[in-house]
């Protein structure tokens, strides 16, 4: 019998206990679906909220004769301090590391091919974005002809694709997990160490002689990151007030006797970033915020248990990724309105003005979001399909297709011209390959007690 992608049969009831053992569960929890890990679903939609929440408070923005100028909120002295906390990126990688563990080992108890989870991960990752680049590609030629200002339009379109970057390099670790979860599995902290000892030689050679070779921590600090996800999710994350003070304390010397910039997120007119490309005192950060969310893991599964947070959890899960994917295009309408149609610039940050309209600033950014999130959310589930045990081959080449394309969009975004196009087609040849014509059709048949069967972590 085929297998229905992405569509996997309902589990026994299980709880993840505190370092992320399975055991079975007596019932499944009111908060919750049954298999999920609740504190690293919690964790996943703080981190979107946070840079949703951080991506529209931080722009400066004023215009003059045509232009559009961007500014940054925490380029004021010492507000860096709070890019420590704010750069909730090392969380969002090791929740994922987490919930692509929990997803595999349910997988493998279900008996089913290891091809299968790669393809299903493929998909969830590289659908959502379809309808983002079916509008970005042609909105610039559109308001281009409808005579806005080019400069504006073009920072817009580039903006909208940089964000891309997260589901590229996410979607490496994905192909990469089990691989990665059998050298977890027999070496355990060893692995993570190894890449992070690999990352403080890449920033040696990238600050001493040759600065290109800091993009190689591209890899080597999100998978450490990453690294970590799995760890917890195995039951051995373990030392977390260590974790915290070392990984903070070690951020604070690195910053302050090193070649490291304070912020955590990169500032305009800045000699160098932490970020792009991320550095080890990024890594170290990223050590200190995971055991702060160790140390605070109790509060914060007493906390999703209140049925208010249970049904805000059940609402914004499923519309996670639009969130992400939209939130700037949400910027951009209220940004094109307020900055660019009637000449409004952001006050001095922090001050009186800015704290007093930083309420109806967001107030209409959600305004603009929630339409979006409605046409939108229903493509963060991709059309169930029924496929057979398949090989490698396939689920891989629709890998490294649907990353080049993030990667092209990632680099150029959606400025008028032939690479986004590229972009668009590598993402819809690898959605291809695995979800044949027939598959669309077998969406509108498929019984809609077994669409919506209960899944372990996507």
């Amino acid at each position: 019998m085929p297998a229905l992608l992405d569509r996997p049969p309902a589990l026994p009831a299980v709880q993840v206990t505190g370092g992320g053992a399975v055991r079975p569960a007596a019932a499944p929890p009111r908060h919750g679906r049954p298999g999920r890990d609740v504190f690293i679903d919690l964790l996943r939609l703080f981190g979107i909220a946070v840079v949703m929440l951080e991506h529209w408070s931080i722009p400066v923005l004023s215009y003059d004769h045509g232009r559009i100028a961007t500014g940054n909120a925490f380029a004021a002295p010492g507000a860096f301090v709070i890019t420590w906390l704010s750069q909730v990126m090392p969380l969002v990688f090791f929740a994922g590391g987490a919930a692509n563990a929990i997803s595999h080992r349910a997988h493998r108890a279900r008996g089913l091919a290891g091809p299968l989870w790669l393809a299903g991960r493929v998909r969830r990752l590289a659908w959502p974005v379809l309808p983002l680049a079916a509008v970005w590609i042609p909105l610039p030629h559109l308001l281009l002809a409808l005579g806005l200002p080019a400069q504006p339009v073009e920072t817009a379109a580039r903006l909208a694709g940089q964000l891309l970057w997260f589901l590229a390099i996410y979607l490496v670790a994905v192909v990469l997990t089990p691989a990665l979860l059998r050298l977890g599995e027999r070496h355990g902290w060893r692995v993570p160490a190894a890449l992070a000892v690999a990352a403080v030689a890449v920033d040696v050679v990238r600050f001493t002689c040759w600065e290109p070779a800091g993009y190689l921590n591209i890899g080597l600090v999100w998978l450490a990151v990453h690294q970590l996800g799995f760890l917890y999710a195995s039951g051995r994350l373990a030392g977390a007030r260590l974790m915290a003070a070392g990984g903070f304390g070690a951020a604070a010397a690195l910053v302050a006797f090193g070649p490291y910039p304070g912020s955590m997120i990169g500032l305009p007119g800045a000699a160098s970033s932490n970020m792009a490309p991320p550095t080890v005192a990024l890594l170290a950060v990223a050590f200190g915020q995971i055991g702060l969310a160790m140390l605070l893991r109790p509060r914060l599964v007493r906390l999703a248990s209140r049925p208010a947070v249970a049904r805000a959890m059940a609402w914004a899960g499923p519309r996670m990724m639009t969130v992400y994917l939209w939130h700037m295009s949400a910027l951009f309408v209220v940004a094109g309105v307020s900055v660019v149609g009637l000449g409004l610039a952001t006050p001095a940050p922090g001050g009186p003005a800015w704290l007093a309209g930083w309420p109806l600033w967001l107030g209409a950014l959600l305004l603009v979001l929630r339409p979006l999130l409605a046409l939108f959310a229903r493509f963060e589930e991709p059309p169930a399909m029924a496929c057979r045990t398949t090989g490698w081959a396939r689920p891989v080449w629709a890998a490294a297709l649907c990353g080049g394309g993030l990667l092209v969009l990632t680099a150029a975004g959606f400025v008028p011209g032939l690479l986004p196009m590229l972009g668009a087609c590598a993402l819809t040849g690898g959605l291809a390959l695995l979800t044949p014509p027939s598959a669309l059709r077998a969406r509108r048949t498929v019984p809609s007690a077994t669409v919506h069967a209960v899944t372990a972590h996507r």
